[in-house]
């Protein structure tokens, strides 16, 4: 069993006040909308890794990739401009304290700007996504955990003004790839009970704010 504190959109700041470390987790999942300082010192206070995919509020960290422990972009050295210690999933299949991650960050396209998606370019997004995951189940017969995202998919918690529509594409991915969880943010809960939905046997849970998860 491995625990994760999953966030985002929210920032909690008693999670930078000692909070954090009592919740013993074994890693971080971060769905997107939260500033990048902020899960670097939430990471520094767990002391534990974290796996993240970009809200439709956060920069451009598309292109960048490392080699020998550097980061690149463009064939070029960088800084990577996300939060230390985090893996990006957008688009990519990672692997963190154990638990396998396919990740499809970003939103509904509604205005300028990174991290925005129309429903076609993240299906082409999403085919790509259930290749490379099939391609690492292939290679050592792990199949993936866990479908990191930002936007729920449709009609699946989503919200019916634009910016807060699903990606139908979701659908496809999760039967796909069969992942125990869904993990997602975006959709705000403004202090409502929101519930965990299902997707055949996939759990599609909401963890703006934060929630402990047991993976």
């Amino acid at each position: 069993m491995v625990r994760a504190l999953a966030l985002s959109d929210e920032v909690e700041a008693a999670l930078c006040n000692g909070a954090a470390r009592r919740l013993d987790v074994d890693l971080i999942v971060a769905a997107g909308d939260l500033p990048f300082d902020y899960l670097s010192e939430v990471s520094d206070h767990v002391d534990r890794p974290g796996v993240l995919v970009p809200g439709n509020h956060d920069p451009d960290l598309s292109g960048y990739s490392q080699r020998a422990g550097l980061w690149m972009r463009a064939g070029l050295p960088c800084r990577w401009p996300g939060p230390a210690g985090f893996d990006d999933a957008d688009g990519r299949v990672v692997d963190v304290a154990g638990v396998r991650f396919a990740g499809l960050g970003g939103s509904v396209r509604y205005r300028e700007g990174p991290n925005q998606w129309t429903q076609e370019q993240q299906a082409r997004r999403a085919r790509k996504l259930v290749r490379a995951a099939r391609r690492a189940t292939r290679r050592d017969g792990r199949p993936v955990d866990v479908l990191l995202t930002h936007a729920p998919p449709r009609h699946c918690g989503d919200r019916e003004d634009g910016p807060h529509h699903g990606f139908e594409c979701l659908h496809a991915v999760v039967a796909a790839l069969r992942p125990r969880l869904l993990v997602h943010g975006h959709i705000h809960p403004y202090g409502q009970s929101v519930p965990d939905r299902f997707l055949g046997d996939t759990r599609v849970v909401n963890v703006v704010g934060r929630r402990v998860l047991e993976l």
